[in-house]
């Protein structure tokens, strides 16, 4: 823009853009797996290091088109936060402050721990992490005898192996011959360019069914919405199967895709969920084949590749953590959830790994610095089952090493033997131990394709909006459904803690529902950019159960469940029932799934 007008504030008259250099990356902050460019510049500030001025769409007509969220824009600042954790940390003794200490002693420190307490050994992993930083995660815990828990409050990823998308899904090719239902997710703040492009593919004639407690922007776009009460997910999509009008469009289908979330459910309820999407998915046929198949709304980037690697959910997180010797890597625990800090104040020794400063870092024994997915290279595998290659664009900050690295270098203190040197070796070794890698390397997700329309070069409307991509469009992994294996789609269970909790007198509902601008805490470090998105915690009471309560829109209100509370301002919503409360995920109360709440306004 000639005159700034459609700058940006963080990059307004901080560079000139003939000055910056490029390098190809993906965006880490929710499944879609948008492909980005980071631009970069030396700066004195920085010790003439290069630092990241900006981040810009990079093409791929399979993925994001031309198109990035604002999330996926701005919350890139916390890679050059005050708060990045430079060097090891290690405490002398249960009660010493953690104090510096080199690689080789920190590592040592943890692995000698790990081995005294094998039995009890734990490993809770983020979806953050890249899917070389899992598989040796993962191998870790296979050889010393522990357990791999991937950090979130979704169940169900094993289904996608099974019967997920494969390679020719694209949802800009969806169109008249194909039906995509979206059950319990608001892709408009879960996944921004989904929305996008499944409200694209409604408008090319695909048959959109959107099958969801509460209102959500994508419904004007939908051929049929269908309401049903929470804990009702699981009939909802079995009715799929049953004579009717919708159940014809999507049993009928050419094509059809589910993307199944987790508004109003937590890990039983989830999981259940795609039991019955899987199966439904099988029984009309729409599996195995390009444009066919199960989709997961994922919390964070890298959860598809987690499950595909094996990782598991645990019910219940606390049970699984308390007194046992934890290596939790890229997450906060801690700060996300009281009920989580007080398993791991029990634990019998906790080695925290992470890019930042958090809560859980606080508590920690021994403190291992990570690289920022900016200052290393690596892949991701999207919700939509495509594996794309991210690259290093800055200089790693203080003595940080890669995931991977880091945990070969603490599991040679254990006597295992894990390669931490090269990434691309760790993604060989991958692609010949888990099926749905096979045949991937780094030279095929490497590959480019032409692409139209032509952009980033001399096209004039467009050329100043994105980058041409010429490090790679990513390859799609093979699903069991699609090499031809027999599947056997688990037995849908009800899921005992969530089939619809039963409030007392004068108790809501509280479910849980996901927010794009959250108070996570890579979002947080963004928060002077962000700050009017993210806002304070709130909750969702329709107009009645407001009156009944004696508050207005606007009130601060004390929210009190499962032993703990907090504050929330109170906003309105006639499209919930008047038994329902919606409390956003991250955003300062601890909720992983439907619960009785009790809502008092604020003395």
């Amino acid at each position: 823009c000639p005159v700034g007008a459609l700058t940006t504030r963080d990059f307004r008259f901080e560079a000139r853009p003939w000055e910056l250099e490029s390098s190809a990356s993906i965006c880490t902050q929710c499944p879609v797996g948008c492909n980005t460019t980071l631009n970069t510049r030396r700066e004195a500030r920085a010790g003439g290091d290069f630092v990241v001025k900006r981040v810009m769409p990079r093409q791929n007509e399979e993925v994001n088109e031309i198109w990035i969220c604002d999330k996926g824009r701005f919350v890139h600042h916390y890679t050059d936060s005050k708060k990045r954790l430079t060097r090891p940390l290690a405490r002398r003794g249960k009660e010493t402050k953690l104090a510096r200490a080199s690689w080789d002693a920190a590592t040592k420190a943890a692995a000698d721990q790990f081995l005294a307490l094998k039995k009890d050994f734990v490993i809770l992993a983020s979806g953050k992490l890249a899917n070389e930083d899992l598989f040796n995660l993962k191998s870790l815990a296979d050889h010393a005898g522990g357990q791999a828990y991937l950090y979130s409050h979704m169940g169900g990823g094993e289904l996608t192996a099974l019967v997920g998308v494969g390679a020719g899904t694209n949802f800009g090719k969806m169109g008249a011959e194909t039906t995509i239902v979206v059950v319990a997710s608001d892709l408009y703040e879960e996944a921004p360019i989904w929305y996008l492009r499944v409200k694209q593919a409604a408008d090319r004639g695909a048959t959109l069914i959107v099958l969801n407690p509460r209102e959500t922007k994508l419904d004007r776009f939908a051929s049929y919405v269908v309401r049903y009460a929470y804990g009702d997910e699981v009939k909802t999509v079995q009715d799929l199967g049953r004579k009717s009008k919708i159940s014809d469009a999507f049993t009928n289908a050419q094509n059809a895709v589910i993307l199944f979330g987790s508004d109003g459910l937590g890990v039983e309820g989830t999981a259940s969920l795609a039991s019955a999407c899987a199966k439904i998915l099988q029984d009309t046929g729409h599996v195995g084949k390009p444009n066919n198949g199960l989709i997961g709304v994922w919390e964070r980037a890298n959860d598809q590749g987690a499950w595909e690697i094996g990782f598991q959910v645990a019910e219940d997180l606390a049970k699984a953590l308390k007194g046992k010797a934890v290596y939790i890597v890229g997450a906060d625990p801690v700060g996300d959830d009281p009920k989580l800090a007080k398993a791991l104040e029990g634990a019998e020794f906790l080695a925290v790994q992470d890019v930042m400063e958090t809560a859980t870092t606080e508590i920690a024994d021994v403190v291992l610095p990570a690289r920022a997915f900016t200052e290393r290279e690596g892949t991701l595998t999207s919700g939509e089952r495509r594996v794309q290659r991210f690259y290093a664009a800055v200089p790693p900050t203080g003595e940080s090493k890669a995931d991977f690295s880091i945990t070969s270098q603490l599991a040679r203190h254990m006597g295992i033997v894990l390669e931490g040197t090269l990434v691309s070796a760790v993604f060989d070794i991958l692609a010949v131990s888990v099926k749905s890698f096979e045949d991937l390397s780094y030279a095929k997700v490497s590959e480019v394709r032409p692409q139209w329309p032509i952009v980033g070069r001399g096209d004039m409307y467009y050329g100043g909006t994105t980058y041409e991509n010429k490090m790679g469009m990513g390859a799609h992994l093979t699903a069991a459904a699609g090499r031809g294996e027999t599947v056997q789609i688990p037995r849908v269970q009800k899921a005992r803690n969530e089939a619809a909790p039963r409030p007392r007198e004068k108790e809501l509902l509280a479910v849980p529902v996901n927010k794009l601008y959250d108070r996570g805490t890579t979002v947080m470090m963004s928060a002077n950019l962000l700050r009017e998105r993210i806002g304070g915690p709130t909750i969702a009471l329709h107009p009645e159960a407001a009156k009944n309560l004696g508050v207005e829109a606007g009130q601060l209100v004390n929210v009190s469940f499962n032993g703990v509370s907090g504050e929330a301002v109170v906003k309105f919503d006639d499209t919930i029932s008047v038994g329902v409360a919606l409390v956003p995920r991250s955003m300062g109360l601890a909720i992983r799934e439907p619960v009785p709440a009790k809502v008092r306004p604020q003395r």
